[in-house]
This record gives C-alpha cells, structure tokens and sequence, in this order.
C-alpha cells in the first residue's frame, strides 16, 4: 500500500490496463484510472511533503480542492443557471487530478535535485 501512496503511477497504469482489459474505450479507461489515482494523490502529495521537508500541508491542499469546487460551482451557476450535479463533481475531480499530478511531480523533481545537491555538497 505504502508503494501505491509513494509511486501512484503504478495505480494508474493499474488501473488503465484492467479498464482496457474490461473493453472499455481509451477515453473511459483513462478517465477511470485518473478518478482512482486522485484519491490517492490526495494523501501522496501532503504525505511527499512532509517527507521531504517535514512540513505538513494538509489542510492547506484540502482548502484548495475546495475553494476549487466552490469557484467551479459559481462558474457553473453563472452560466447554466441549473447545475448539473454529476458532471461538475466530475470536472472538478479531473482537475483535482491535473493538478495533484503536477504538484506530485514537481515535488519529487525538486526533492530529487536538493538530494543531489546535498549529496554532491557535504
């Protein structure tokens, strides 16, 4: 479990190749895969974290995610004046999912080269 909260590309690809495997179309697999992957990022973004820098940030990423949806929300409201329910938790978890993705990776880059640094200088 601790691999997938670390690495939760494994879980994507996962997830991906059972989708596919289940004859589900490229766009539903991958969309599949992306809603699982999300939760996960969810814990793995605050998690990477503090295990790099020992700062927590959890609170701070899920005030976010819903300022987020709050902004998507009135977005919608504004300009369907009905809102559609389903497809906004929808838009609003793929975005979750854009996001997360590159913060994941933008943490672990910037972890790797101070690492490296850190090696090269002590």
């Amino acid at each position: 479990m601790s691999i997938i909260i670390f690495f939760p590309i494994i879980l994507f690809i996962i997830t991906y190749f059972l989708g596919r495997k289940g004859k589900k179309s490229r766009v539903k697999s991958f969309g599949l895969a992306s809603d699982v992957t999300t939760v996960v990022l969810f814990f793995s973004v605050p998690l990477s974290i503090s295990s790099l820098w020992e700062k927590n940030y959890n609170i701070i990423i899920l005030i976010i995610a819903i300022v987020i949806a709050m902004i998507f929300t009135y977005i919608d409201w504004r300009t369907k004046k009905e809102i559609e329910v389903l497809r906004l938790i929808k838009k609003t978890w793929r975005l979750y999912f854009i996001l997360l993705t590159i913060a994941f990776v933008v943490i672990w880059i910037v972890g790797l080269i101070q690492s490296i640094i850190e090696y090269a200088f002590s």
